[in-house]
């Protein structure tokens, strides 16, 4: 059952490549950081909006398992669904490659939010989020 809610799609550059001909594993957390904020921005959110605003959303704790390379030129989709796990939003990422399905990535990302530097809960998260969590 896929569980997605959102998704972006992008493709690789040859600058985000190693030596190998592979991207650089560092890389995924930038297509996965630029996939959340997308999905901000499509849920009506401005990330810089919210700064001003004295509320940070961070990244706590990040898992990735890395299961196929992509290659200059590929295209790939990007997707997620998220959690609300206490005070934290857990985002589920993967990475799909365009031309196979395969999966290039899975991953897990734990969010806190920050509101005037101080751990806090967020009810703007939590009723701008409200249709999107997953409650299984």
């Amino acid at each position: 059952m896929e569980k997605y809610i959102y998704q972006l799609e992008m493709k690789v550059r040859d600058y985000e490549c190693d030596l190998q001909g592979i991207v650089n594993n560092a890389n995924y957390q930038h297509y996965l950081e630029h996939t959340r904020h997308e999905f901000l921005t499509s849920a009506g959110l401005s990330f810089a909006e919210l700064h001003q605003q004295g509320v940070d959303p961070v990244v706590a704790r990040i898992s990735m398992a890395f299961k196929t390379p992509l290659k200059s030129g590929d295209e790939f989709l990007s997707k997620l669904y998220l959690r609300k796990e206490g005070i934290k939003y857990v985002f589920y990422q993967d990475i799909f490659r365009k031309t196979d399905n395969k999966v290039v990535v899975k991953s897990t990302v734990e969010t806190v939010c920050l509101v005037n530097g101080r751990l806090s809960d967020s009810q703007l998260f939590d009723s701008v989020f409200a249709p999107y969590l997953d409650h299984e």
